[in-house]
């Protein structure tokens, strides 16, 4: 197995929805802030969609570990319920009552209306407590239209001044279809925030695949060349269960060869294996007619830039022989001008230094706390559980310091002054007196000054 040979602690590319794996590219980001917020707001009903393979259970039990000891959580992967067992699956998820209680008690018969007594009972228990109570339905797209009906009576749970439980409903796309239907406009119209998350960028590939074999944390550095991952994106469409999938079976094609440098015939052999068809062009050597045509013209164009620039040399010596031959030729002599050569074909600058990878778009004139930036995953979660136990919006970037050498970057909020991030700061306690304050311009630089 190619994970002992190349010594990750856990399989990277794994599809369960592994929390510590979740790359937060710039829509999931978004997403969990969204969510997030909607939530602490006390919002009753909250929409997220995504395509299939997206990631949407993963960023679900990311947020459930987000909450504190004062939250109750309720997970349901099941859409595929009646409604009176989805209101046991949700007093069973609440630790209202056992899974004994359920099979042999008075709520194994209990109505509807019992049902329902019995979760808002639990609900306003926890106002005095200042507690909450968060449900999340996964799957959404496949509920029956009475659950989804029941789900909105559950939703006007509430007091005169706030909503006693908030609901998440994640699915895919046609969810929003479903929720436009006529008989479920009363539903529709009480969603609060509708987020989606997108399939992932050329650059976002590249920075999910390093974030994952960073988390996996092998023994021998694992990387992958850029034509690979231009490769991986155009096979998977920017799609995270696809990159996984393909990403896994690269690995093995890679191991077989015993390299840590998987290129792109390696992603070409994984693709071929698993079923996923090439995209034409895309691999080295093989070009479409479009493709050939265009080069012909460039070479065309060149070989014509070259001839008129040996013709005004020709006509330039052959006017001025002896300027140019004579010992004696003074400094002042004239030069022919050098040819102008079109944009298309001057050199490209290329940027200097390692690109800096995972991190949400930087907001001009921010500030953030930069609590430190760290090589040891142990370190790295142990400080950002510190961090969310404050409640505090952290955020995490990969940096590629050198070839083989990634290290995670810990950041806390973005604020519209110096002074509000220097009191955050403050309050982060003793165990983090190297934290600091940046600007947000500065929060992808390899090294900040």
């Amino acid at each position: 197995m190619y994970e002992e040979y190349y010594g990750f602690v856990q399989p990277p590319f794994s599809l369960t929805p592994d929390p510590r794996f979740l790359y937060r590219s710039e829509s999931h980001d978004v997403a969990l802030q969204q969510v997030w917020q909607a939530i602490r707001r006390k919002e009753g009903f909250i929409v997220l969609t995504g395509d299939i393979g997206t990631g949407k259970t993963t960023l679900c039990r990311t947020l459930l570990e987000q909450f504190d000891q004062t939250t109750f959580t309720a997970l349901i992967l099941n859409p595929f319920l009646s409604v009176e067992e989805l209101l046991r699956e949700v007093l069973l998820s609440f630790g209202v009552v056992s899974k004994d209680a359920l099979k042999t008690g008075r709520l194994a018969t209990a109505s509807k209306h019992e049902l329902i007594r019995t979760l808002h009972d639990f609900l306003l228990s926890l106002v005095p407590l200042h507690g909450s109570a968060v449900l999340i339905i996964d799957e959404a797209q496949h509920l029956s239209t009475d659950v989804l009906e029941e789900i909105r009576i559950l939703s006007n749970l509430e007091t005169n001044d706030q909503k006693l439980l908030q609901i998440v409903i994640v699915g895919q796309l046609n969810l929003l279809d479903l929720l436009h239907k006529t008989e479920l406009r009363q539903l529709d119209q009480r969603i609060s925030i509708r987020c989606s998350l997108k399939a992932l960028t050329r650059e976002e590939v590249e920075a999910y695949v390093t974030h994952r074999l960073w988390v996996a944390r092998g023994s021998t550095s694992v990387s992958f060349t850029p034509k690979a991952f231009d490769l991986v994106h155009a096979i998977s469409g920017g799609v995270p269960r696809m990159i996984n999938l393909l990403c896994d079976r690269a690995l093995m094609v890679a191991c077989e060869v015993q390299t840590s440098r998987i290129a792109e015939e390696h992603v070409v052999t994984a693709a071929g294996q698993i079923g996923l068809e090439v995209p034409k062009g895309k691999v080295r050597g093989e070009r479409s007619t479009a493709a050939v045509r265009k080069s012909r013209v460039g070479w065309l164009l060149s070989l014509l830039l070259l001839l008129a620039a040996l013709a005004g040399s020709t006509y330039y010596f052959l006017g001025n022989p002896v300027e140019l031959f004579s010992p004696a030729a003074s400094p002042s002599v004239r030069r022919a001008p050098a040819p102008v050569l079109p944009a298309s074909i001057l050199p490209l600058a290329v940027p200097a230094g390692p690109p800096v990878i995972g991190a949400p778009p930087a907001i001009a004139g921010s500030f953030s706390v930069l609590v430190g930036t760290f090589d040891t995953a142990r370190e790295v979660e142990r400080r950002e559980a510190s961090l969310r136990a404050q409640r505090l919006p952290v955020y995490l970037m990969d940096v590629v310091m050198a070839p083989g050498d990634i290290r995670r970057r810990i950041l806390v909020g973005r604020y519209p002054s110096r002074e509000e991030a220097d009191a955050v700061r403050q309050k982060l306690g003793p165990a983090m007196n190297d934290a600091r304050v940046i600007p947000g311009e500065l929060e992808r630089l390899r090294v900040v000054p």
